[in-house]
């Protein structure tokens, strides 16, 4: 089934948009970064040639015309990104940072890590304040100092340039076409600004572009004026990379931090960071998982890991004999979570700058030691703690937690030849810094480290570090079948909820039999080493009240996913977007 085609914004898109407007509650930033959506239902689509899913239409159309002009999913992923850039600037832009898995028939898989990099004069007491304190998150942005080096634009430049068919000129037109006629205001983005509007309009560049010189946030379906991103989108489209990296868009970078530094402090980044920086192809990592083979991003990516630890230490129950409703599957799930994440916070960071024990942390043995401390009927009591993984080089790192917070966004892409792109790209923040330089919003990823870099004298795994990546909890999937086909493309939004959120969708697609609509329509439950957070639905009553009966410290919450998936079935293409965002799936 071939979805619609999107018109032009106008007064029936407009009022379309009054009907799509998502009730987004105040919440403090400390706790959700990006405030929850309410709900909206969608329905499964369906296609037999390609599909792409993304957080907004705009976006999903201009990905599914480069495929309709012949393009694959890396020329697809580039348009997307650049149109997310404008109609969903509160999450993820071409000043931010992404991972990108390539999946191909015959099972050979590329990863891509687009992740920001510290500046060169970064240190590890980045975020301790003058008193010697770690600083509060908020105070960390104005003067520029959580801005790394964006790494999205490098990282789609080099798959580009290895898996490309169409020009890369071309694929900026749908972004350029939009900046230049005004971005329509899209439900999300509209709700963030109004409802943070005291805490985001502080910021001069937010005030100016996104509050209309104090006019205030726009309405539902009005168009924001990008002129200046208009005019970097077409440089890139003309140079590459280079007008990033190299060019007038890095001189507008580093004037803009100088400018927020002020007298007070050094710019964090400098023209010779912007220039150092590469994208990396690193090797996936995978784990078989019942018939299927399942991969995610290696490190600095702590999401990957976890993902499959959780699959692993689940591979010894029979979850499809459980079922949905079981309670007992899902107090599994939360415990094989709780474990992962102890680990994440212990062993994971930038493989560049520190020893990370990967190939231990998915070792079969391991996982099946981590798996035995599991009591399959009553909850684990506090905060597990982390193990040790075998092929570990060097001491061991403590336990340390960083905000990684959820203001990120997902898309999946299957084209015509079965190639499967999965992305996760972020800014970090809601509208990362609040300062914005050639238009683009500048990411604030480098509070993604931890804040205090020593703990009981020993310096943390993800302590910042000059040239250093910070971890991450994006988690870009992908899954093969038995025969090397790849089969489903999956990933979320959402800081380190974005594990569980993916993990769960995995399990009701492998192991439950639901198509990708009805598993990302799930109510959400996560277990972070801690409480186990379950989504604030009637749907999820029942399993609040068992779970509390097998000791969990139950806490209802709104939800911040926004799950994105594409599973290739014998019947053809099926698709589903996250309730919770203003996604869609399309193809043909």
């Amino acid at each position: 089934m071939r979805s619609p085609h999107i018109p032009t914004i106008s007064r029936r898109l407009a009022a379309g948009l009054l009907t799509l407007c998502l009730a987004v509650p105040a919440v403090p930033a400390q706790q959700a970064p990006e405030p929850a959506s309410a709900a909206k239902a969608k329905q499964l689509v369906t296609a037999r040639r390609h599909m792409v899913v993304a957080a907004n239409p705009l976006a999903v159309q201009a990905g599914l015309d480069v495929l309709r002009q012949g393009g694959n999913a890396v020329d697809a992923a580039v348009a997307v990104q650049a149109v997310l850039g404008l109609a969903e600037p509160q999450s993820s832009g071409m000043a931010g940072g992404a991972f990108m898995l390539l999946a191909e028939p015959g099972g050979k898989l590329t990863t891509y890590d687009g992740r920001e990099v510290a500046g060169a004069a970064v240190t590890p007491n980045l975020f301790i304040g003058a008193d010697g304190k770690p600083m509060g998150f908020l105070d960390t942005l104005p003067q520029g100092r959580a801005v790394g080096v964006p790494g999205v634009v490098a990282m789609l430049a080099q798959a580009h340039a290895a898996h490309g068919k169409l020009p890369w000129a071309g694929l900026f037109k749908p972004a350029i076409d939009l900046a230049d006629a005004g971005v329509p205001a899209w439900p999300r983005m509209v709700g963030v600004l109004t409802d943070w509007r005291r805490m985001l309009g502080k910021s001069a560049d937010m005030n100016h572009v996104y509050y209309r010189d104090g006019a205030g946030p726009p309405a539902l379906g009005e168009r924001v004026p990008m002129p200046e991103q208009a005019v970097s989108l077409r440089l890139l489209a003309a140079a590459g990379p280079d007008a990033f990296y190299r060019g007038p868009i890095a001189k507008a970078i580093v004037t803009r931090l100088s400018q927020a530094a002020g007298d007070s402090g050094t710019p964090v980044l400098t023209l010779e960071d912007m220039a150092n920086y590469r994208a990396v192809e690193r090797d996936g990592i995978c784990v078989p998982y019942r018939v299927w083979k399942v991969c995610g991003m290696a490190p600095p990516s702590a999401g990957g890991v976890a993902i499959l630890q959780i699959l692993g230490m689940l591979s010894q129950y029979d979850l499809r004999a459980m079922g949905k409703d079981d309670p007992k599957a899902w107090h599994l799930l939360m415990e094989a979570s709780r474990r992962a994440h102890a680990d994440r916070e212990a062993h994971v960071g930038d493989p560049d700058k520190v020893a990370v024990p990967t190939r231990g942390l998915i070792d079969g043995g391991y996982i099946a030691s981590r798996a035995a401390g599991i009591d399959p009927a009553r909850a684990a009591t506090g905060p597990v703690p982390p193990g040790e993984p075998p092929f570990r080089t060097g001491a061991l790192f403590p336990a340390a937690d960083g905000p990684d917070v959820p203001s990120t966004t997902h898309f999946s892409i299957v084209d015509d030849d079965g190639r499967m792109v999965s992305m996760t790209s972020s800014v970090e923040f809601a509208f990362g810094s609040g300062l914005i330089a050639g238009g683009f919003v500048l990411n604030n990823q480098m509070t993604d480290f931890t804040f205090v870099p020593t703990k009981d004298g020993k310096l943390v795994a993800n302590a910042p570090a000059p040239g250093k990546r910070p971890r991450s909890s994006m988690a870009p999937t992908v899954v093969f079948d038995k025969d090397g086909r790849p089969v489903l493309a999956v990933g979320s939004p959402g800081g380190t909820a974005i594990i569980g959120y993916v993990a769960e969708a995995l399990v009701a697609m492998l192991d439950w039999d639901l198509d990708p609509q009805a598993a990302v329509s799930l109510p959400i439950l996560l277990n972070r080493n801690g409480a186990t957070q379950i989504e604030s639905s009637p749907a999820a009553d029942g399993l609040a009240s068992a779970l509390a009966a097998m000791g969990h410290e139950v806490k209802r919450d709104a939800v911040n996913s926004g799950i994105h998936a594409i599973r290739i079935t014998p019947t053809g293409i099926q698709g589903g977007a996250d309730p919770r965002r203003d996604g869609v799936a399309m193809g043909d």
